[in-house]
């Protein structure tokens, strides 16, 4: 059956929302592509942190001595001497500052320790925390108005220095309830290092492009994942994956819109170039 699109008069051309063969013409179209992640350039430096404490280890464990009580367990490596302190509803201010706001309620606890990698931390006896002393709702907390439930910070005393604020990690976590038991969950890591705050950001694979960021070698792990030739310098976010060149991900980010280890969805890329130089 022959079908006659009403005519336009004032542009002389068929109307575009006739119907031809019973589908409408806007169902005729390709859909609109979805946003091109942006590419932003970044320098890298690497930075010496004498002082670190391994997030995954962060637990809560039953103060076998004090029932009722729970304190905090973790692993750490340090390069040189300093200190360990344990604050509970901490807000951290500026240069490195945090201030404990219920001090009167749960005290901090200083620790000292020696140089060393693998180290075990637990908390004296006595010193942990009781969470029938407080609200859910405050050990629930999740960062609101700058305040963690929970807060190690980590002094490194180096040889060259009469304090610990030139190398000083701070681990900022908070509490999660899970079948009527609570445990810890890192949200945040932070380094000062000579007055300077980095926030610290897992990057999978910047570890090969910092060990061998030299073109022409053949170290395996490095090299784009895409062409197989040029060295990891591009990382994709949110998922933090340095997997191509920036080459292939000018690229591909024309083509698709996944990541290519994970396929979860690209927000961004970061592109990154290492500068093995270190700060101390």
């Amino acid at each position: 059956m022959q079908y006659q699109a009403p005519y336009d008069h004032r542009g002389g051309s068929y109307m575009g929302n006739a119907n031809w063969g019973g589908y409408p013409y806007g169902a005729m179209m390709h859909p609109a592509p979805e946003p091109v992640p942006y590419i932003e350039h970044q320098q890298a430096v690497t930075v010496k942190n004498d002082v670190n404490l391994k997030k995954e280890t962060l637990k809560l464990a039953a103060d076998a001595s004090n029932p009722g009580k729970f304190s905090v367990n973790f692993t750490f490596d340090a390069n040189v001497a300093g200190r360990m302190t344990v604050m509970f509803f901490a807000k951290e201010g500026e240069d490195c500052k945090l201030t404990p706001m219920k001090e009167n309620m749960q005290p901090s606890v200083t620790v000292p320790f020696e140089q060393g990698t693998g180290q075990k931390f637990q908390q004296p006896p006595g010193s942990g925390i009781s969470f029938f002393m407080f609200e859910e709702s405050e050990l629930l907390n999740v960062g609101e108005a700058g305040i963690y439930p929970l807060a190690v910070k980590a002094e490194a005393f180096p040889a060259n220095s009469n304090d610990g604020s030139q190398n000083t990690q701070i681990t900022l976590a908070v509490f999660e309830k899970e079948n009527e038991e609570y445990h810890v969950r890192v949200v945040k890591q932070i380094l000062w290092v000579n007055g300077m705050r980095y926030e610290l950001q897992e990057i999978y694979g910047i570890r090969n492009s910092v060990n061998n960021n030299s073109v022409g070698t053949s170290d395996a792990g490095k090299d784009c994942v895409i062409c197989l030739t040029e060295p990891q310098d591009t990382t994709v976010l949110p998922c933090r994956h340095m997997c191509m060149c920036n080459s292939c991900a000018k690229v591909l980010r024309c083509q698709t819109n996944r990541c290519p280890i994970c396929r979860q969805s690209i927000e961004r890329l970061l592109e990154i170039k290492v500068n093995n130089s270190t700060n101390e």
